[in-house]
């Protein structure tokens, strides 16, 4: 497989370092003949944070004052009577700050015009924050999006990489979802493209984060209403590969000045394959070969609902509501061959057609609140949320034999799963003098797993897990560019299951530990003009099974493979290190060591009875595990043509056992990524996308070289209301890979690929509508 990339590793955009400090912010604005617009309502909203927004009203001379908690990056916008609001983005280095907005006089009060556009990419603290509205065009949903973002690795399995060989963790507007790889999956593909406000990567989280992060976050921001007005868009998709998958939604966000509301609906059909070609050695001298091709077509219903509004003067109150409804049946059909390895000669052939229908409900409600104790950014959160996610799985499994007789059998199999999970959080940050910051807070989680399988026989398994936390963390600047920041996690695990039916089996876990947090960072020198700026970070974390993983009740993939969890799974405790360097806070450089103790991960064992023909999957911990890593990354910002071009490499080194005996197992990854957009004109833009993966590498699966190549076209037609986008996904058909399998007794290779190459029509109005005149002459909107 052949894939060329264009790497253009230059300098990347502009930025200040924000400092932990007070900023006078003076905000003018005129029209195009540079005359003031008095009475125009300015708001500024910090990107780092969405709900920290100050508002204020131009003087007779079109100037309004404002006092920001930090420098940083902020979004500005402007409206009045007779004009366009406008939007900029805007970067704050110093204090005082000025900057000057132009209104368009307005012939319509139709449209929302946004007069600057973002960066896909830009770094806010300690996380980038990606800006998903040219990845959300050739999009079909959420999952889509995350895929192609530059810099992040999404497995077959739905599996999200980001600095190791460990899945990140997924958050949905700042809240864990204790839900399995293949539901977060499901969730992500009910969400729709344009329901995406932003994306936010933290590669190495403080101690404000839960400790199970030790693969870093992404966390889904949901898009809410921040612009003035009634503002929405309609958007359908349509997607063809060897299937076809289509989507049609709504999305309505307003704002009254005060009051900020959203409503997300969507309607999805979505369909594909998969196809593997494997052959597996069980004896010295038998060779079982398999060809399996499975059909995934589904249906799914999404609803978003959420306001915001403040409660006094320093009171803010949120309530968000997500319900996502999803219904599958996928059929697979997989050839089976036993046959000698010397001569070929067949002794079994059986062919196993096996049909599941899932049902799949997921209801999610939260509310916060957000109480502003100063003007310099101090503040207290809480958030509560209830996530509630029954689903019921029908399967049958018909294998009909060939060789070395004739016949049927067939084997039917019911599973219910429901999941309950509940989080409350309390953060408190307080602001002083002499840049330092002081932050704590408290967080306790429940979960209440129970799972009911029917084969031959019933199987009851319940499974209970309570997480209590706190954590301290302070934040001191020194001098003009030193900054040290220390917090201290505690997490309180509490875990138990207990498989009722067959046999009455249980176990739990209760234990104590402290998670270290340090981050060191300090100016180096400039070069050009741009600022290079040093950090060294050190953290703790810890990775517990989830309970899907602890099920011991098996399940039929095919009559010769079987799968299970293991309640013996231990927790695992990784030690991260990394060093890194930034230009005026873009990330060019980083390299880092992961040091990881009982390291568990999804293993394949031989079945040592008398069905040697059996392979058995399952987890268990096999020992320690030490990776190191490096990361570059570099971009080229331009009015007409922007690229973003990576590189990565991670080196797994594992000893331990393996089926009772010595592991040893030693594996280098490349990846290597791109995004880059091309404006032709300024209504047409060309975005490319795209990785190459050398050297894969899945637990111990060892991969072939793989990537894909996406390319999008979008037009904008009708004043810029509606967006026309065409794009390819995988133009070449390379996200596809071969695997092999050389561990204890299994010896395993084969291929596996999917309906990756997709062609995609997408179709987007954007409409909005502003506040009656005659109710606010002047469009003054209310302070906050």
């Amino acid at each position: 497989m052949h894939l060329r990339y264009r790497f253009l590793l230059l300098q990347l955009l502009l930025a200040a370092f924000a400092a932990n400090a007070q900023v006078a912010l003076t905000v003018t604005v005129t029209d195009p003949k540079k005359a003031p617009v008095p009475y125009a309502t300015v708001r500024v909203i910090a990107l780092a944070d969405s709900t920290q927004v100050q508002q204020g009203v131009t003087d007779s001379s079109g100037t309004a004052r404002l006092q920001l908690a930090a420098t940083g990056a902020y979004r500005v916008l402007a409206s009045s009577a007779s004009y366009i609001a406008a939007e900029k983005g805007l970067r704050i280095a110093a204090s005082p700050a000025r900057f000057t907005i132009v209104l368009e006089p307005s012939g319509t009060l139709g449209a929302v015009v946004v007069t600057a556009t973002r960066p896909v990419m830009r770094q806010e603290d300690d996380k980038t924050i990606v800006e998903p509205e040219n990845l959300a065009a050739s999009s079909t949903n959420a999952y889509e999006i995350i895929e192609k973002t530059p810099g992040i690795f999404m497995d077959q399995d739905g599996n999200i990489y980001l600095n190791s060989t460990t899945p990140a963790t997924v958050y949905i507007n700042g809240r864990e979802q204790k839900m399995s790889t293949a539901d977060i999956a499901t969730l992500l593909k009910n969400l729709p493209p344009n329901s995406i406000a932003r994306l936010e990567i933290l590669r190495t989280p403080s101690a404000r984060y839960d400790a199970s992060g030790g693969g870093g976050i992404v966390n889904v921001v949901l898009r809410k209403g921040v612009k003035p007005g009634l503002t929405g868009s309609v958007n359908a998709v349509m997607s063809q590969g060897r299937y076809g998958t289509q989507s049609v939604g709504l999305s309505l966000n307003n704002n009254n000045g005060r009051t900020t509301s959203y409503l997300n609906l969507n309607y999805g059909h979505r369909d594909g394959f998969e196809e593997l070609r494997s052959q597996r050695f069980f004896v010295a001298d038998s060779v079982l070969r398999q060809e399996s091709f499975a059909r995934y077509p589904a249906n799914n219903a999404y609803m978003g609902f959420g306001v915001s509004f403040p409660a006094g003067r320093r009171w803010e109150l949120s309530y968000d509501s997500r319900i996502t409804l999803n219904r599958n049946s996928n059929n697979s059909s997989n050839q089976s061959t036993i046959a000698a390895a010397a001569t070929g000669a067949r002794s079994s052939e059986n062919t196993a057609l096996v049909s599941n229908s899932t049902g799949y409900l997921n209801i999610n409600q939260g509310v916060s609140a957000k109480y502003k104790i100063d003007s310099a950014g101090s503040e207290w959160s809480t958030d509560v949320s209830v996530n509630w996610a029954p689903n019921k799985n029908n399967q049958n499994l018909q294998t009909v034999f060939q060789l070395p007789v004739t016949g049927s059998f067939l084997q039917e199999g019911l599973i219910e799963n429901n999941l309950r999970f509940f989080a409350a959080q309390s953060n408190l940050v307080k602001k002083l003098a002499r840049k330092l910051t002081l932050e704590g807070g408290l967080k306790a989680t429940t979960v209440a797993f129970r799972n009911s399988t029917i084969y031959r026989s019933e199987r009851v398994y319940r499974y209970n897990e309570n997480i209590n936390a706190a954590y301290a963390q302070a934040s001191k600047g020194f001098g003009s560019g030193f900054v040290l920041k220390t917090g201290l996690r505690v997490e309180n695990t509490n875990m138990s299951g207990r498989q009722l039916l067959p046999n009455d089996t249980s176990f739990a876990l209760h234990r104590t530990d402290l998670f270290p947090y340090v981050y060191l960072s300090r100016d180096i020198m400039k070069i050009m003009g741009y600022q290079l700026r040093a950090y060294l970070v050190y953290r703790r974390t810890i990775s517990r099974p989830a309970y899907e993983y602890l099920n011991p009740a098996p399940r039929v993939v095919d009559p010769y493979l079987e799968e299970s969890g293991n309640p013996a799974l231990r927790p695992q405790f990784t030690q991260n290190y990394e060093a890194n360097v930034s230009v005026d806070e873009r990330p060019i450089l980083a390299v880092g060591v992961n040091q990881t103790r009982d390291i568990f991960t999804q293993v394949v064992y031989q079945s040592d009875s008398s069905r040697k023909q059996v392979a058995f999957r399952t987890y268990d911990n096999l020992g320690n595990n030490k990776e190191l890593y490096f990361r570059a990354l570099g971009a080229i910002p331009g009015k007409k043509v922007f690229v973003v071009a990576g590189v990565q490499y991670n080196e797994n080194y594992y000893q331990g056992l393996y089926e009772g005996k010595p592991l040893s197992f030693r594996r280098g990854t490349w990846m290597l990524f791109t995004y880059q957009t091309y404006k032709v004109t300024p209504l047409t833009q060309i975005t490319i996308n795209g990785f190459m993966r050398m050297r894969g590498q899945a637990q111990f699966y060892e991969l072939s070289t793989f990537g894909a190549l996406n390319m999008s076209v979008t037009q904008q037609l009708f004043k810029k209301k509606l967006a026309l986008t065409v794009s390819g996904n995988d133009l070449f058909y390379t996200n596809r890979n071969e695997f092999e399998l050389k561990q204890g007794s299994v010896a395993a290779s084969g291929e596996r690929r999917s309906d990756t190459r997709r062609f995609v029509l997408s179709l987007r109005y954007q409409f909005g509508f502003r506040k009656k005149e005659d109710s606010n002459p002047l469009n003054v909107e209310a302070p906050q």
